[in-house]
C-alpha cells in the first residue's frame, strides 16, 4: 500500500487541498484558478507517487525472489549434507585418504554409523580414520605387512592385498641373481643394475661376466653356481640339457649328414661329390684353419670349416668316455685328406647339440656347393650371408616342418634304412637323435635362429639379413643366379 501513502502525502499543502475539497461550491474565480492549478499539481504528484510505488514494489518483488532462491539453495545444501552421511564419496587418486564416508556395504561399517577398524577390530569414534583396501582403519592400525610399523606415507605398495612401505616392498621384492641367488646390488647411483640374456629369461649380477662364472658353450646360458656341466677335453663346458642331444663323434654324425644332403636335394641343389664330414676337437679345427691357404672369413669362434687343401686331420673317431662330469678318454685318429675336387672335407666341432651341429653343417655345405658350382671370388658378406640363409632355412625346416617321430620322417627313415643295411652297429642306429623334440630342444632351435638373425657382424649378420631379404623377395634360385653373374645380392 505504499502507493496509497504517497497519494495521501503527495501534496505540499495538504490543508489547502482539503480546504479546496471541502469548500468547492464557494470558491471564487480566482480561487478556482488556484484550485485548478492545485488540482493539476496534485495529479502530477499522484502520477509520480504511483510510478515510485510501482518501482518500489518491483524492487521488493526482486528481493523476495532472491530470498526465496537463497532459501532453496540452503535447503538443497542441507539435503546433500544429510545424504552424504550414507553415500560413499567419489574415489580419489591417493591410495588412501582421511575421509568421512565409506561404501554402503562394508563389513567394518553398519548403517547406524558404527565403524570397526580392520586392524584392531574395535570401534572407530569420531576423528580421523583411513579407508583403504576395502576397509576402514585407525591410522595407527594401518601397518606394513613386512615390518609391522604404521604406514604414514602418502603412497604405499600392495602385494596379495597386503600393504607395505615402499622401502619394505622393494627389499622383499628386490630382484635376485639367477646365478648366485643373492639380491642384485645397486650401483653407485643407487639403482639396481643387472645383466640380462638377450634370449633366455635370465638376469644376473654384472660381476659374473668377469669372475669366471661358466657358460654353456652351446646355449650360452649362465647357469646357477651349483649347476653341473660336462667339461669337454678342450675346456668347453656343456650344460646337461644340451648334452642330452649332443653329437660326440664322426660316426654318430653321419645320419645327420645324410639328412642335410637330402635337404639340399629338396632345394634342387644336390652335391654330387662325396665330401667327407669329420668331427674334430677345437685344437684340430684351429690348426686346419691355419693350414687352409685361402683367406676365408671366419667367426670369432670357429665351429665349422670347409677345406679345399690336402691335409692330415686328427678326428674324433669314437664317442668319448665320460666320468664325473668330465671327459676321461678321447678316441682320435689321423685322417688324410685327398684332393679330388674343390672341396676336400667339412669339419665340425664335436660335442654340440644336434640342431646346432646341423645348422653348422648346412652352412659349410653351402660353402662346398658354391665352390663346386664355380661361384668364385665372392665377397665375405655375400658368401657368408647366403650360407647363413641356408643354415637358417634348415633350422626352420627342423623346427616347424619336422615330424614328431623319426619313423614318420622320410629323411630319417631313409637314413636309418641305409645305415642298417650297411652297418649293424646299434650305436649308429637312430644316432641322428631326430626323435620327438623336448620343449628345451625346440627352444634351443629358436635360440640358434635368433643368433643368426641378431648377429652384429658385417659378413655374417648384415650378409644374412641382405641375403634373406633377397630370397624372400626373389626366391632362392633367382638370388643364386644373380650372385653368379654379379657377385652381389639382387
Amino acid at each position: 500500500m505504499g502507493w496509497l501513502t504517497k497519494i495521501l502525502k503527495g501534496s505540499k499543502s495538504p490543508e489547502c487541498q482539503c480546504h479546496l475539497k471541502h469548500h468547492q461550491d464557494e470558491t471564487t474565480p480566482e480561487k478556482a484558478r488556484f484550485s485548478d492549478t492545485s488540482s493539476d499539481f496534485d495529479k502530477e504528484e499522484i502520477d509520480r507517487a504511483i510510478a515510485i510505488s510501482i518501482a518500489e514494489e518491483d524492487d521488493k518483488g526482486k528481493k523476495v525472489i532472491d530470498d526465496e532462491s537463497r532459501l532453496e539453495e540452503d535447503e538443497k545444501l542441507a539435503k546433500a549434507l544429510e545424504e552424504s552421511l550414507n553415500v560413499k564419496s567419489p574415489p580419489r587418486s591417493s591410495p588412501y585418504d582421511y575421509i568421512s564416508s565409506f561404501p554402503s556395504y562394508n563389513p567394518f561399517y553398519n548403517p547406524s554409523g558404527y565403524r570397526t577398524c580392520a586392524g584392531c577390530h574395535s570401534g572407530i569414534d569420531n576423528g580421523n580414520y583411513l579407508s583403504s583396501l576395502g576397509a576402514v582403519w585407525h591410522p595407527e592400525c594401518f601397518r606394513c605387512h613386512a615390518c609391522n610399523q604404521p604406514i604414514s606415507d602418502y603412497e604405499f605398495s600392495i602385494s596379495d592385498n597386503r600393504p607395505y612401505h615402499k622401502s619394505c616392498y622393494k627389499y622383499l621384492h628386490h630382484p635376485k641373481c639367477d646365478v648366485c641367488k643373492h639380491r642384485i646390488p645397486t650401483n653407485g647411483g643407487g639403482l639396481i643394475e643387472y645383466r640380462a640374456h638377450p634370449f633366455w629369461p635370465q638376469k644376473y649380477c654384472p660381476s659374473h661376466e668377469h669372475d669366471g662364472t661358466p657358460r654353456c658353450c652351446s646355449c650360452e646360458r649362465m647357469e646357477a653356481i651349483d649347476t653341473k656341466y660336462l667339461i669337454l677335453e678342450d675346456g668347453r663346458k656343456l650344460c646337461l640339457e644340451c648334452l642330452d642331444s649332443s653329437i660326440m663323434d664322426t660316426h654318430e654324425c653321419q645320419p645327420l649328414y645324410l639328412e642335410i644332403q637330402e635337404f639340399y636335394e629338396g632345394l634342387n641343389m644336390k652335391v654330387e661329390q662325396q665330401i667327407p664330414l669329420l668331427l674334430v676337437e677345437r685344437e684340430a679345427l684351429n690348426e686346419a684353419m691355419e693350414e687352409e691357404k685361402k683367406d676365408h672369413h671366419h667367426m670369432p669362434e670357429t665351429r665349422g670349416l670347409c677345406l679345399s687343401e690336402e691335409q692330415i686331420i686328427r678326428i674324433v673317431s669314437r664317442k668319448p668316455r665320460i666320468g664325473g662330469y668330465r671327459i676321461i678318454d678321447m678316441f682320435t685318429e689321423a685322417y688324410k685328406l685327398v684332393r679330388k675336387c674343390e672341396v676336400t672335407a667339412i669339419l665340425v666341432l664335436y660335442g654340440l647339440p644336434r640342431l646346432l651341429t646341423g645348422s653348422i653343417l648346412a652352412h659349410e655345405m653351402m660353402h662346398a656347393w658354391l665352390r663346386l658350382k664355380g661361384y668364385s671370388t665372392l665377397s665375405p658378406k655375400v658368401e657368408e650371408g647366403i650360407c647363413q640363409v641356408l643354415a637358417h632355412m634348415w633350422l626352420d625346416s627342423e623346427i616347424y616342418a619336422g615330424s614328431a617321430t623319426s619313423s614318420s620322417s622320410p629323411s630319417s627313415s631313409s637314413s636309418s634304412s641305409a645305415t642298417s643295411s650297411s652297418d649293424p652297429d646299434p650305436a649308429l642306429s637312430g644316432s641322428s637323435k631326430k626323435g620327438k623334440r623336448s620343449e628345451f630342444e625346440k627352444k634351443l632351435g629358436e635360440y640358434f635362429k635368433h643368433q643368426i638373425e641378431s648377429d652384429s657382424s658385417t659378413a655374417y649378420g648384415d650378409g644374412f639379413r641382405e641375403g634373406n631379404q633377397a630370397v624372400l623377395k626373389f626366391g632362392l634360385r633367382r638370388t643364386l643366379d644373380h650372385i653368379r653373374f654379379t657377385g652381389c645380392f639382387p
